[in-house]
């Protein structure tokens, strides 16, 4: 007779839940960064902003006759629907060499290797109101550093459907590629190098000079603008995660862009710009 209070043990080669197999996979990826990758990235970003220029001049070159734009060369570089163009097309390189760093050249899995894992509904919710709710400490922040009253952000909203275009791009592309180069890649490649400490302050002062250009002269603005781009790093790296500081970020773009859709009279008046 078999003893039924005797533990039975699962045969060998039984298979664990797929689930816990995925779960263990992901995490046993291993790290391809170095400091090879670090060298490629900085060298690709100028070479990725020559290319995004020629090819919209070029764009811009075909298709002026066929639809009557007027603009001369030297005002595309502060015509908000041209420097659109030129950061869309500059995120399409980076996205496609990032690709090709990851599924190329390391040969492994993309999003992945770059961290992104699913989280729930009520997460991203979460996350999307952590985003409101910055923009809403931001406007009761005081002021610790001389401020500019104008900066090179607000010319760029002169007229509704630049101020459409702007929030559109700023909700639906920035926060996704703008996390993916500096929550995603970069991260990963100082996380490795150096520790997480390291990649979570280093990551925040790169995004945070990657906005100086528009906020030059506001030292208020960028000093705010760092400690955002802080908040985001931290719930990268307290997640080990992408998906929290992706949410986080349009959380913060949208509501920012319908504080100033509602202040100005639904971009009626953007004279009114609110400052934080």
């Amino acid at each position: 007779m078999i003893d039924e209070t005797q533990e039975q043990t699962p045969p060998q080669n039984a298979l664990p839940p797929l689930e816990s197999t995925l779960t263990n996979a992901r995490e046993s990826l291993p790290k391809p960064w170095g400091l090879r990758d670090l060298f490629l990235f900085i060298a690709f970003v100028p070479m990725g902003l020559f290319a995004a220029n020629i090819l919209v001049l070029l764009g811009y070159a075909l298709l002026r006759p066929t639809l009557h734009w007027h603009l001369a060369r030297q005002q595309l570089s502060t015509d908000p629907f041209f420097l659109l163009a030129l950061q869309t097309v500059f995120y399409g390189l980076m996205f496609a060499f990032i690709y090709f760093l990851v599924a190329v050249d390391h040969r492994q899995p993309f999003w992945p290797t770059l961290r992104w894992r699913r989280i729930t509904v009520w997460q991203a919710l979460g996350c999307l109101a952590g985003g409101t709710l910055m923009t809403v400490a931001i406007a009761l922040f005081p002021p610790v550093l001389p401020d500019a009253t104008k900066f090179p952000l607000e010319s760029l909203f002169n007229s509704r459907a630049a101020a459409y275009a702007i929030g559109a791009f700023a909700i639906l592309v920035a926060p996704v590629m703008e996390e993916m180069i500096f929550r995603g890649i970069l991260f990963a490649i100082f996380e490795s190098q150096v520790g997480l400490r390291f990649a979570i302050l280093i990551t925040a002062i790169l995004f945070g000079g990657l906005h100086v250009p528009e906020y030059w002269g506001a030292w208020n603005h960028m000093f705010l603008i760092f400690l955002v781009g802080l908040v985001f790093s931290l719930a990268r790296g307290r997640s080990g995660s992408l998906a929290p500081s992706v949410f986080l970020h349009v959380g913060y773009n949208a509501s920012m862009m319908i504080i100033l859709f509602l202040s100005t009279e639904h971009f009626r008046n953007l004279n009114a710009f609110p400052t934080p």
